[in-house]
This record gives C-alpha cells, structure tokens and sequence, in this order.
C-alpha cells in the first residue's frame, strides 16, 4: 500500500490524486524496466533537461548531459545477471504538481538471492508534472545499510 500525505481532499481531487499516484507508479515501473533492460533512451526520457540526480555512491550529476553521460556509461551491462523490483511505498505532494516519491529498491542475482553487492535501496525521486506528464527532477539513489 503507498501511504499518501495532503491536505484533506474533496472527491474530485481524490480522482484526480488517484491517477495522478497512477502515472508515478508508471514513471517509477519504466526506471525498473529500462534499468533492468539496460535501455538508456528509455531511462533518460523519463527526466526534465534541468534535473539533479545523485548516484548510489553519492556523485551529484547536474543536468539531462551529465546525467547521460554517466548512464551510458553505467547502464549498458551493469545489470548483467542481475534483476531490480522497485515498489513504490511513499508519496507526498507538495503542491499538486509536484511530489516526493520513496522507493523499496531490491537487486536480486540471476539465481533469486538477494545480492550481496547491490543489497537493497530507498531511492528518493521529486517528480513534477509538466504539459500533464510526470518527470524525474530531483533523485537520490541511497542504498540501505546492511544494519537495517
């Protein structure tokens, strides 16, 4: 169940929320199967040209450039036996056409055992709807202490 935080909604709004949560689980499940298949275009598509992205090991990337420079870098082939579930498990809007998403992010080895390198993650992706469209503009891409 995603758990969604606001102001008390009228029944209109409740719709409109309903498929607004709808469109993000779309953006967050095309991450899964672009990551997954190692599509870049796909990846890159999902994001606005003045989007912020910081990487799972913390390098803060500025822009649609040098966000696609590093993932034609790291995609092709980083998903080699590997798979990627993402689950969204949090939304906040903070305005209606902007909101905070976290993601349940698990890597699984090509067997189906939790794997070991990757672990688990809790992306933080601020999405912002534009021309009716949700965009990635602000991520975070953290991963999950072993601890926890």
């Amino acid at each position: 169940m995603v758990q969604v935080r606001d102001k008390e909604p009228t029944e209109i709004d409740n719709r409109s929320r309903e498929a607004d949560i709808d469109a993000i689980k779309q953006v967050v499940a095309t991450v899964q199967h672009a990551t997954q298949n190692e599509l870049v275009e796909e990846f890159l598509a999902l994001f606005r040209a003045d989007a912020i992205w910081t990487t799972g090991g913390g390098k803060p990337l500025f822009g649609l450039d040098e966000i696609s420079a590093f993932t034609r870098q790291v995609l092709p082939g980083g998903m080699t036996g590997l798979t990627i579930t993402m689950d969204v498990t949090h939304v906040l809007f903070i305005r209606p056409d902007v909101a905070a998403v976290k993601i349940r992010q698990i890597y699984t080895s090509s067997d189906g055992q939790p794997s070991d390198a990757e672990g688990e993650g809790t992306p933080m992706f601020v999405m912002a709807k534009d021309d009716d469209k949700w965009r990635l503009v602000a991520c975070q891409n953290t991963g999950v202490p072993e601890s926890q």
